[in-house]
């Protein structure tokens, strides 16, 4: 893909990634390109997450879900798209060898040589020393001296409209020509790879949310069948196993249609009312139910699809068909424990909770393993995938801490 005579302006980009260095497996999670004339005029932007086929490093930061990336492509996906927007522009980016640097080995990940060149670009954050003197480097503090908007920091759309602002400061300070004129007349010659459909669309975040509807509704309605124990009881052992931290993570969803397709979606919606007052009996032999008991079997009747007046039947005895005898999921002390994510707190805390309530931490997932704690229940990690594979329960950090504090 050759450049197309006429410089086009710049490509300003951010993106967000896995981690800080490329070369230590980190891989770009979600891109952002907002395009610029040679004036420093708003002419197109673009976005999408990208799924690495890994875990998403400190989600903290960046904000970006398992849940989300499932449904994104991979770079080798989006390689076209990209291309075909950095091709003819000068590259632009706060910090650019970090970000041309990241695009540049996703490219190379796929064979691709490319043009990308940090010398060749404009990095926002090393041109503020001219342009915004004593200001710190960072993006928000040079969005502030510069009085550019930054809404949704750690967004990759969001950070690169940022920097997109700061050029465009940095130009009317400098008036024409600018400085890195000579860039804007280089990128005629620079040759872009053919990298598949430039048309590919992006996904950007909060799509899980629209494209996975409750894992209820997603089970076949089958005519009356005969009474299946087994299959029931398997399907309660699941459904007790995903509930243990208060969320239905998408693999469970998944897991769950899977095992209740024997079953019909009439069938389901039994055995949620069965589990439900089975719930409803427990909270209420331990005396009369709290506010803190009506609120997670409230909880609990969201998750599994039912009108909100259930938990309410179930605690004043409402019909409800018991379910069948099944193995609710309990820790005991010796079982092994594994972690995986960037957890809230250092992950040698979170062990010693954990050996401190009698639990072994492990440091991989074997057929052993009782539990694997996740920064994400969704997690794309290979300690994830593998407890997946073996039917370990995933479980939040705060769920986890919930079962310390039973433990003691």
């Amino acid at each position: 893909m050759p450049g197309r005579g006429r410089p086009r302006g710049y490509a300003v980009i951010d993106l967000e990634t896995t981690g800080l260095r490329p070369s230590w497996n980190d891989r770009v999670i979600e891109i952002g390109i907002v395009h610029l004339d040679p004036a420093g005029e708003v002419t197109g932007e673009w976005a999408t997450l990208v799924n690495p086929g890994r875990d998403l490093g400190p989600q903290h930061i960046h904000g970006i879900t398992a849940a989300d990336i499932r449904h994104a492509p991979a770079f080798g996906e989006i390689a076209g798209a990209v291309a075909e927007r950095l091709d003819g522009r000068v590259l632009a980016a706060h910090n650019l060898p970090f970000d041309a640097g990241f695009l540049s080995h996703e490219f190379g990940r796929l064979g691709l040589d490319t043009p990308l060149d940090h010398t060749a670009g404009v990095c926002t954050m090393a041109w503020s020393a001219q342009f915004l003197p004593g200001a710190p480097r960072s993006l928000a503090a040079c969005c502030a001296r510069a009085g550019v908007s930054l809404n949704g920091h750690h967004e990759a759309l969001a950070d690169a409209r940022a920097a997109a602002g700061l050029l465009r400061h940095y130009l009317a300070l400098a008036g024409p020509p600018a400085p890195w004129e000579p860039l804007i007349e280089a990128v005629r010659d620079a040759a872009w790879p053919t990298a598949g459909d430039p048309g590919t669309a992006g996904v950007r975040r909060g799509v899980a949310a629209e494209r996975d509807p409750h894992f209820l509704t997603r089970i076949a309605d089958r005519p009356p069948a005969p009474p299946r124990p087994e299959a029931a009881t398997s399907y309660l052992a699941l459904l007790d196993q995903a509930l243990l931290d208060h969320h239905i993570s998408v693999a469970e969803s998944d897991a769950l249609v899977r095992l209740a397709s024997a079953l019909g979606r009439a069938e389901a919606e039994r055995l949620h009312l069965g589990y439900l007052a089975a719930l409803a009996r427990t909270v209420l032999a331990g005396g009369p139910a709290t506010e803190d008991d009506r609120h997670e079997l409230a909880l609990v009747a969201a998750l599994l699809g039912l009108p909100p007046e259930a938990a309410d039947r179930a605690l004043a005895g409402g019909p409800a068909s018991p379910p069948p005898d099944f193995t609710r999921f309990r820790l005991s002390p010796g079982d092994l424990v594994v972690f995986t994510g960037e957890m809230d707190g250092p992950r040698d805390d979170w062990e010693w909770r954990a050996r401190q309530a009698g639990y072994v931490p492990h440091g991989y997932v074997t057929r052993k393993v009782r539990l694997l704690v996740a920064a994400d229940p969704d997690s794309l990690s290979a300690k994830a995938r593998k407890a997946r594979d073996y039917g370990i329960p995933i479980v939040t950090p705060d769920a986890f801490a919930r079962m310390l504090g039973q433990a003691y």
